[in-house]
């Protein structure tokens, strides 16, 4: 068979696609939408994007890598 992705836009949404997805006994699975990555990982790669963007970090020519 086929998979589908339905994206809700409200609690109203979800709540009756379940009912109906329940009334024709098709099963679902629910998945959140939570972040696979460690929290803390994600905001040091945030604050380093930040310190990019502030003119902070080294500038490596990639020229000189293999040199």
């Amino acid at each position: 068979m086929e998979t589908l992705i339905v994206h809700p836009e409200n609690k109203e949404q979800l709540a009756a696609i379940k009912a109906f997805m329940k009334a024709l006994k098709i099963s679902f699975e629910k998945k959140s939408e939570e972040s696979p990555y460690n929290p803390e990982f994600v905001q040091k790669i945030l604050a380093g994007r930040d310190d990019i963007k502030n003119g902070k970090g080294v500038k490596i020519n990639p020229e000189d890598l293999w040199k």
